[in-house]
């Protein structure tokens, strides 16, 4: 029987979707063992520029690999046009660069509790983009999950990172340089991951294609800093596989996937489950350095699991409904 779509929203098929599911799954798993396997296959000497381009190489092949797999690369790229895909792809890369730089900013002038708290109010903000653009409606009990979503968040950031203290005591550097920084850096995040979802549910945008016209668009602008930066010239100096094994592909390629995955969760699930997901794997890494590490779980992790767990349930069980009109 066929299901009926309403507007702004997912039906209960999509909901419960096991396609959806898998995806958030691995997707959390990648995300909370990225960390470890980082940690375990990467040397120190390593140039984080060339790894993060090795990443964005392997996302590319990826993708063109799951594309030719599943027969839609010939039909992707007859369609293609540069306007759809700077629209599509363009626009939130370089919004995520900018991102990216802001939140490197205000790390540095802010303390770990402040910090925390505001870089995660990216998650209304997400929620804020996906009614504006796409008309997607939160119910009450849905807004009061992302209430203890962005609780727990704060709580494992604050555990992750705790003995950090801010690096200036000027009330202005502090709001200009920290405050502000992080709340445009939310806003943005918010932006771009409601674009990613416009680009593919609307537009029909491939989250393949996707993969591969942002990660080319990021390579771009890496490559771009490379002339001016420390990075840069160690690169230079050293070469570009400088402090590699044939070890230091596994985070490469695992971080890859990650790509992948986060553009699938995208398509199918949506900017605001994309959230759940970062922060689910936030536990799934305690859990992995308890298991392999012997560090046992902070308090905050503690107190935060049971919150996560509650909001990923009330999420999902009270969607938004359309009240039926009286005929």
């Amino acid at each position: 029987m066929a299901t009926t779509k309403r507007k702004g929203g997912t039906t209960r098929s999509e909901r419960t979707n096991p396609r959806v599911w898998l995806y958030s799954v691995l997707l959390t798993l990648q995300y909370g063992a990225q960390p470890l396997i980082s940690k375990r296959f990467t040397r120190r000497e390593v140039i984080v520029t060339t790894s993060v381009l090795t990443c964005e190489l392997a996302k590319v092949v990826c993708a063109l690999i799951l594309m030719v797999r599943d027969g839609s690369l010939k039909k992707v790229f007859s369609q293609w046009t540069l306007v759809g895909s700077l629209t599509a792809s363009g626009l939130p890369a370089a919004i995520y660069a900018l991102q990216n730089s802001l939140l490197q900013i205000s790390y540095k002038n802010l303390d770990s509790l402040t910090f925390s708290i505001l870089n995660q109010t990216k998650i209304f903000f997400t929620a804020f983009f996906t009614y504006i653009m796409l008309r997607q409606k939160q119910s009450i009990q849905q807004i009061g999950a992302l209430l203890l979503l962005i609780m727990a968040a704060v709580l494992l950031s604050i555990g992750e990172g705790s003995s950090k203290g801010s690096s200036s005591s000027d009330p202005e550097q502090i709001l200009f340089y920290g405050i502000i920084p992080v709340l445009v850096a939310s806003v943005l995040s918010g932006l771009a991951s409601a674009l990613c979802q416009w680009a593919s549910q609307v537009k029909k945008h491939s989250s393949y294609l996707m993969t591969v016209e942002m990660s080319i668009v990021g390579s771009l602008c890496l490559l771009a800093s490379t002339t001016k930066s420390p990075d840069g010239e160690a690169i230079r100096q050293h070469g570009y596989f400088y402090g590699w094994t044939p070890l230091t592909m596994i985070p490469v390629v695992a971080n890859a996937l990650g790509g992948i995955l986060v553009g699938l969760v995208t398509s199918y699930a949506g900017g605001v489950r994309k959230g759940f997901v970062i922060v689910s794997a936030l536990l799934v890494t305690a859990l992995l350095q308890f298991m392999f590490e012997g560090k046992p779980p902070s308090v905050y992790c503690l107190v935060a699991l049971p919150l996560v767990m509650s909001s990923i349930s009330i999420y999902q069980k009270y969607p938004y409904r359309v009240k039926k009109k009286e005929s």
